[in-house]
Order: C-alpha cells, then sequence, then structure tokens
C-alpha cells in the first residue's frame, strides 16, 4: 500500500482517481490547490504524488518544481495527470522533473499499471526491494 496524494481541483475527476487508487490498494488523499498539495506533501512525504497541471493557487508545474527543489520530496515519483495534451506541455512538464505524464481522460487501467511501475521504479531506486531467497 502507498500512500498518495493527488491534487486536483475538479471533485468528479477527484473521486475518480482515488476510488481507483483506493481500490487497488492504496491510500489516497486528494487535495482542491497546488499549494495546499504543496504544504501537505512537505508534512507527510507520500511516496508518489498526482498532480494536474491546471490548479488554483499554484499549478502544477510550479508544484512540481519546488518538489524537485526540497530536500525531503526531491526523489519522489510524480505523475502528471492533466488534460493538457499537446507536446510542448509534456515537454514541459518532463523538464521540470515529472516522472509520467497522462493525459485526460485516462483509462483506469491504464492509470493503475503506470501508478504501480511508478512505484516499484522507486522501490528499486531506494534499494529496499528484497530479492527471494534461493536455496542451493
Amino acid at each position: 500500500m502507498a500512500r498518495i496524494i493527488y491534487a486536483e481541483d475538479d471533485e468528479l475527476v477527484g473521486e475518480v482517481v482515488r476510488d481507483t487508487l483506493m481500490d487497488a490498494g492504496h491510500a489516497v488523499g486528494v487535495i482542491g490547490d497546488g499549494v495546499t498539495a504543496l504544504q501537505v506533501a512537505k508534512i507527510k512525504n507520500p511516496d508518489l504524488i498526482i498532480l494536474d497541471c491546471s490548479m488554483p493557487r499554484m499549478g502544477g508545474v510550479e508544484v512540481l518544481r519546488r518538489i524537485r527543489n526540497h530536500q525531503e520530496l526531491f526523489s519522489t515519483p510524480v505523475l502528471m495527470l492533466t488534460g493538457r495534451s499537446s507536446a510542448a506541455d509534456e515537454q514541459i512538464a518532463f523538464d521540470a522533473g515529472a516522472t509520467e505524464y497522462l493525459k485526460k481522460p485516462f483509462d483506469r487501467d491504464e492509470l493503475v499499471f503506470i501508478i504501480e511501475n511508478m512505484l516499484d521504479d522507486a522501490e528499486r531506486r531506494r534499494g529496499t526491494k528484497k530479492l527471494p531467497m534461493r536455496y542451493v
């Protein structure tokens, strides 16, 4: 079970993502603006963060830039889940430090697949994943 923060100002989309990821076994908190999302992330130090690009008070790309400049959060995987679909928007997100980018509307199974891969990759990078024991 991963602890996930999702910054999204559209309540319906927030509920869909929260319910989808909770059904997959994760704990998800949905926050409606970028400033609060950054504050909560600094306090909670989640396993993964999902950001929408367009949010009140601070957009997702700016939140991402600040996450990447924060000592405890800089290696936290971040998925940009957004309605912005241009190649330029995607490149901006990756340049700011996004781990993955998914466009709305999205497939729920694809969302879970991406999240699981991001979490697995982060665990491997931390070196905490235990290899199965082999008996010779």
